[in-house]
């Protein structure tokens, strides 16, 4: 007889150590799409001074790592990066350096105790030919979506102004996609103010979401397939829902 789940106790980052819980994708050189959330969806920045330690936390700890930033935002309850490891577990290893040290500076800070991440970050890869600009906007124009503002390179939490050119931001290295659009930084700036303009269509939205929900691959179906291959696991999203099945001769009558 299976007896109760064993429980696990939370580490400083709000992540929970579980010996059974399935390991994430993770392919050197490959962007990955995170995503962390606020416990129970409640704030887990509170005013300026928590986001400025914030990025400087993350600037700190993507060094340490060696993962290159592409692209960030700050909203009230969550925080989504695109960044690129340079070899397999770099990303987990800087999501526990920068979970345990601003959790412990916000509690201090607020004069709280417990954990302040809904569990686990989440994150999925992307396709650098096809779909890391794809990520670099949607990420960027979610104050746009959230209505914080109407104009993404006036919101001063995410990585949109210095992408647009409009300001420097020691955080951030190109994604050679993003450094394609131009030769000079003028060129690419101003290519990348173009596609902001462009909206998102909702198939994109639901794959960008659906993936990282899942924690998937996101891309063509070869660079699914190179993935499947590296990692030995299904890279592919599986339906939200099981078709129903037909009624039985009892429930129908």
């Amino acid at each position: 007889m299976n007896g109760p789940a064993a429980v696990f106790p939370v580490d400083a980052s709000g992540e929970t150590r579980c010996m059974a819980r399935q390991p994430r994708l993770d392919v050197p050189g490959i962007p990955q799409h995170v995503v962390q959330r606020g416990n129970n969806r409640l704030p887990c920045f509170l005013d300026a001074d928590d986001r400025r330690r914030y990025l400087q936390l993350l600037r700190e700890s993507s060094l340490a790592t060696g993962c290159v930033l592409h692209a960030y935002v700050l909203m009230t309850n969550h925080v989504h990066l695109l960044l690129t490891p340079p070899t397999t577990g770099s990303v987990s290893r800087m999501m526990q350096k920068l979970g345990r040290q601003y959790v412990g500076q916000f509690n201090a800070r607020h004069q709280r105790t417990g954990t302040l991440w809904e569990g686990r970050y989440k994150s999925c890869l992307v396709d650098s030919e096809t779909h890391v600009l794809s990520c670099y906007r949607y990420i960027e124009l979610n104050p746009v979506r959230a209505r914080m503002t109407d104009d993404p390179m006036k919101f001063p939490w995410s990585s949109c102004a210095a992408n647009c050119g409009h300001r420097n931001d020691p955080l951030l290295g190109p994604h050679f996609a993003y450094a394609a659009l131009g030769d000079m930084p003028a060129e690419r700036a101003s290519a990348y103010q173009t596609l902001l303009r462009e909206t998102l269509s909702e198939d994109d939205l639901r794959d960008i979401r659906n993936y990282l929900q899942q924690q998937r691959a996101l891309g063509r179906d070869d660079f699914r397939a190179m993935v499947e291959a590296k990692t030995r696991r299904f890279a592919g999203i599986r339906p939200a829902h099981r078709p129903a099945r037909a009624p039985s001769k009892a429930s129908e009558t």
